[in-house]
Formats: C-alpha cells, structure tokens, sequence
C-alpha cells in the first residue's frame, strides 16, 4: 500500500480549521506541532489514492493565507503498518480502486520533463548516437538502451497532460521541447547516415520505413502503458522504453535513410514517426481522462473540457488520414 506524508504549515490562530477536512477513514495518523507563536506545523500521513482529495480540500480552506504551504512526502515505509481499507459501499469501492498519484505531484513530475534544457539536449543527442550504432549494427539490445536514456518522454506526457488540464502555457513548452529533440534527432541521425554505410535492408531498418495497421495498436498500446505507468509513479527508465520505442527509433531511421538517399524508405519512416507521435498522444490523453485527472475548479475543468474535445479531434482525424494513406496508397499492391 502506497503511502504519502502531507505536512502543512499554517497560521496557528486557523489550525481548529483543520477538523473540517479531516476524517478517521482519510488521516492514518496526524502529529501536531508548534513552529513559533505564529505558526504550527502539521504533519498527516494518508494513502496515496486519498492524497490528491486532502490537498483540494486544504487549498479550499486555507489558499487564502500568506503563511499557508503544503509539502507533500513519499513514504517508504512506516510501522506499525496501517491497516488495509475495507469497502463499506461501492462507491467507496470504486474510489479506492483508483490507484494513482495526485494531479499536484502529477504535474511537479511532468513539467520537470518539458523543460528545454542542455541536459535534455544531451540526453537526446547520446540516445541517438545510441539508437542509430543498435539499427547499423541491426541489435536490438542496444537500442533498447537508446529507449532507457528516454529523452523524448518529458515532452509527450507533459502535452498529454497539459491537453488534459487545459494548459496552455504547458502545451506550448511541451511543443518547444518536443521540436528541439526531434531537431537534434535529425541532425545527429543525418551526421551519422553520411559517416557510415547504411545498409536499407537490415532487418532492425527495414522494419521501421514498413509502416502497416498494426503500428496503430503499438503505439496506442505505448501510450497507455506509459501514461498509465506515470500515474501510478513507475520508474522513468520504465515509462520511457514504453513510449520511446514508437519515437526516436523510426525517426533516427528517417534521418538514415535521408543522408544515404533513400527517399521512399526515408518517407515510409516518417509516416510511422508521424502515426507513432498522434497514436501515442491520442493514448495519452485518454488514458489521464480515464485515471481522472483533471483541473481543481470548475472554470478550469470547462477549459479542460473543450481542449480535450479539440486535441481529440484533431488526433482521430489526422490518424484517420494517415491510416487512409497507409490502406490506399502505402499497401496498395
């Protein structure tokens, strides 16, 4: 059972406020303590799934003081062990059923990923370097070590999540980010395309310029499995070979087959990257709206909404498109 430790610092003269948002089926332990004569700190241990709840409830309560702060805490481990809930109804069933890590601890780990930054740069450049050697040298292991360095992760959930909260501002870095890594990708496969003879045929290649329908169920199953991972706070090297392998590799091979002239294979590569990225965002917003992420207020779950419907839309019809390409002209013997 996973656990979080919520500790609030708030003005002393409010902490009797603090019985409204507490129950015996929510707080496993609560300790009380004194800061100076102006403050108290409060600290509460609760279960992973009820944290995001507690902190909607203590933003309500006390947003509105200048002293108010919240730090929210994973906890390894506590003894004794706090027993396990039992269900008293089905609603609290299927509340408890959702195994997720808050929308505010949610966020604080994507926008980390959206940052443009040198070590993003690096990151992108190395794995690149990585996946090009494993396809030239048709190994599957090594580039599945490209997709554990996962530089292109950050930038995908954070425009998935950013479409389900109706950020604006979060989607914008999220496709400045994005853009620099695919940028770095192209050039650094394109460098490595005229050093080194590249050969169309390989197997490792040959396999990312054939796009067919059954890439559609990769890369959505891709997406699924990575935003779902990220919810529930699965390790980044997990989560990346989840969602990386439908990115970087096809793309690395369009910037292959481009240096060594290979048009068509080049064109086929690029139409995989392109239903790869709208499958795996299109999986990833609808996985956030399934787990229930959403925004705190009603005035940001209306923006929420209608981003949702327009990023929806405008995936299905593009991947629409594509698979349209792919039955009539890709496939067409």
């Amino acid at each position: 059972m996973s656990l979080r430790l919520i500790e609030i610092v708030l003005p002393t003269t409010t902490v009797h406020r603090m019985d409204s948002v507490l129950s015996s089926d929510t707080v496993l332990g609560r300790w009380d303590d004194t800061i100076d004569n102006d403050h108290s700190l409060i600290r509460m241990l609760v279960r992973t799934e009820q944290s995001e709840g507690m902190l909607d409830h203590l933003a309500n309560q006390f947003s509105s003081s200048e002293s108010f702060r919240v730090m929210l805490l994973p906890v390894e481990a506590t003894l004794p062990r706090p027993p396990e809930p039992v269900a008293k109804d089905e609603a609290q069933t299927s509340e408890s059923s959702t195994q997720r890590i808050s929308r505010d601890e949610l966020y604080d780990d994507v926008v980390a990923g959206a940052k443009l930054s040198n070590v993003f740069i690096a990151q992108t450049l190395l794995a690149t370097v990585v996946a090009a050697i494993g396809l030239l040298r048709n190994d599957t292991a090594i580039i599945i070590g490209a997709m554990v360095i996962a530089p292109l992760l950050g930038p995908n959930v954070s425009l998935c999540l950013a479409t389900t909260l109706g950020d604006m501002d979060l989607a914008k870095r999220s496709l400045r980010t994005n853009g620099a890594g695919l940028l770095v990708t192209l050039l650094a496969s394109l460098i490595i395309g005229f050093l080194f003879k590249v050969d169309p045929t390989s197997t490792a290649i040959a396999a990312r310029t054939n796009v067919n329908l059954s890439d559609v169920i990769l890369a959505t199953a891709s997406g699924c499995a990575g935003v779902l991972a990220f919810t529930t706070g699965a390790p980044a090297s997990l989560i990346g070979v989840m969602v990386a392998v439908a990115l970087l590799p096809p793309f690395t091979v369009f910037g292959l087959m481009l240096a060594g002239g290979e048009l068509h294979a080049a064109g086929g590569a690029l139409m995989l990257l392109a239903m790869n990225v709208i499958c795996v965002n299109l999986a990833g917003v609808f996985t956030f709206a399934v787990q229930g992420v959403r925004p705190r207020t009603w005035w940001e779950s209306e923006r929420a909404k209608r981003a949702i419907r327009i990023s929806l839309a405008t995936w299905v019809t593009l991947l629409t498109i594509l698979i349209l390409l792919i039955y009539f002209v890709v496939q067409k013997p």
